[in-house]
């Protein structure tokens, strides 16, 4: 008995130790600071990254071993503008009316899992109905499974604006929306909307500079806060120690948003030479969403009937334009983070942004490090993920060829893991 206890015991914490080590052989690992290994052993305990090693390293017993050694791995990707409430679709216009907050959660679930399916283990959602700050919190505690996600809660909008739901009903069917909703008309009340969704749980803000394609009011640049109430909203976040973003389509409202203080730009399609040289001088950060450019116009062309006129007019340019836009900046040295607008076309097809940013002018190289640690630099999380490195939490997904020579190879996604924890294989 002396003899076999000590045995058992041994055995038991081989196991419970061994259940929590995990063993990746990989054809090639690109760490993206550094330069790729090929075959190469990468070890997770728990949910961090402990060892990374040439050639393929003996598995210890009871650790999970997984074969990658036909693939090239990578940090876990990182999508800076998604909607994981919401798919566009014939129906969206009229959904307002039929869908309570609870059909829109368990769609966003679904959203959520095949986003991080896709590979995108950390998101940031930039607008919705308040939702999403619940969705973020099912997934923190383990009653969902989905992305990471940093949330900017409701949109802040001005009456009539983009983020004003509200337009192009009758006029008795909503009560007057109000700045607790996010519609905000002047310096105290934008005060007001800041502070309240930053109550609510929000992590970042989302401010409409300018009109938008999507909505049916029918301008989508003209400048809709004024340069006062911009610096309100930038303010106050600030002092709360959160970042806004800005929702901006003409070069007015980009301009004056930049000058507020915003720490990124979204779309940006009209946006001038000038605006993009202020962008550098202040820092701010620019996230194209090509995808969903390309997306709006394609159903505006070639589906009948899939949007209201008002929008189809808008939708029709808006890809080029926002893809000769993204080559523009990208040459001039403006900094460019991957965001995709994911909601506007179906979530999960987040990857094809890398394919329309090799075409924009990117190499290979800058998409990769715009989807993960240039992304993870401006979430202000580059300590945590956006590299393959020892004390990094273990966010890492594996492709099918090699993204280094062949970009596509990031729409073959074949693992993913996030916190340690392998999600599809």
């Amino acid at each position: 008995m002396r003899i076999i206890i000590p045995i058992f015991c041994f055995l038991l914490l081989s196991v419970l130790v061994g259940a929590q080590t995990i063993v990746l052989h990989c054809g090639k690992i690109i760490p993206i600071d550094g330069e790729p290994i090929s075959n190469a052993t990468l070890v997770v305990e728990g949910n961090k990254i402990v060892r990374i090693e040439r050639g393929f390293s003996a598995v210890p017993l009871g650790a999970q071993f997984v074969d990658l050694k036909r693939n090239t791995v990578l940090p876990g990707l990182i999508d800076c503008h998604v909607h994981l409430e919401w798919e566009q679709s014939r129906s969206s216009y009229t959904e307002k009316y039929t869908l309570n907050e609870a059909d829109i959660a368990f769609r966003a679930a679904v959203y959520a899992r095949r986003t991080l399916d896709a590979g995108f283990t950390t998101v940031r959602d930039l607008g919705g109905t308040g939702v999403n700050i619940a969705l973020r919190n099912a997934i923190n505690s383990g009653w969902i499974i989905g992305p990471r996600i940093l949330t900017a809660g409701r949109v802040l909008s001005i009456t009539g604006g983009h983020g004003d739901a509200t337009t192009g009903s009758r006029w008795d069917l909503f009560d007057p929306p109000i700045p607790e909703m996010g519609i905000a008309d002047g310096p105290d009340a934008c005060r007001t909307a800041v502070r309240t969704q930053i109550k609510r749980g929000a992590d970042c803000i989302k401010v409409c500079a300018t009109g938008g394609v999507l909505s049916l009011a029918r301008d989508g640049r003209l400048p809709h806060y004024s340069e006062d109430e911009l610096a309100v909203i930038v303010r106050t976040a600030r002092d709360l120690g959160i970042d806004v973003a800005a929702h901006a389509h003409g070069d007015e409202g980009i301009r004056r948003a930049v000058e507020a203080g915003v720490v990124t730009i979204e779309h940006g399609s009209f946006m001038s030479d000038a605006t993009m040289d202020a962008m550098i001088q202040h820092g701010t950060w620019y996230v194209p969403t090509l995808t969903a450019g390309h997306a709006v116009s394609d159903s505006a062309q070639f589906a009948k009937g899939f949007f209201p006129e008002v929008v189809r007019v808008k939708a029709l340019e808006i890809g080029a334009l926002i893809q000769a836009t993204t080559g523009r900046a990208h040459r001039k040295g403006v900094k460019i983070v991957f965001g995709t607008d994911a909601g506007v076309f179906p979530h999960g097809k987040n990857n094809l942004e890398f394919i329309y940013m090799a075409d924009a002018g990117f190499s290979n190289t800058e998409i990769l490090r715009a989807a993960t640690i240039e992304a993870a630099t401006m979430l202000h999380l580059n300590d945590k993920i956006g590299t393959l490195e020892t004390g990094k939490l273990a966010d890492i997904v594996a492709v099918d060829g090699d993204p280094l020579t062949d970009i596509r190879s990031m729409l073959k996604v074949v693992m993913v893991m996030k916190d340690g924890v392998i999600i599809r294989k």
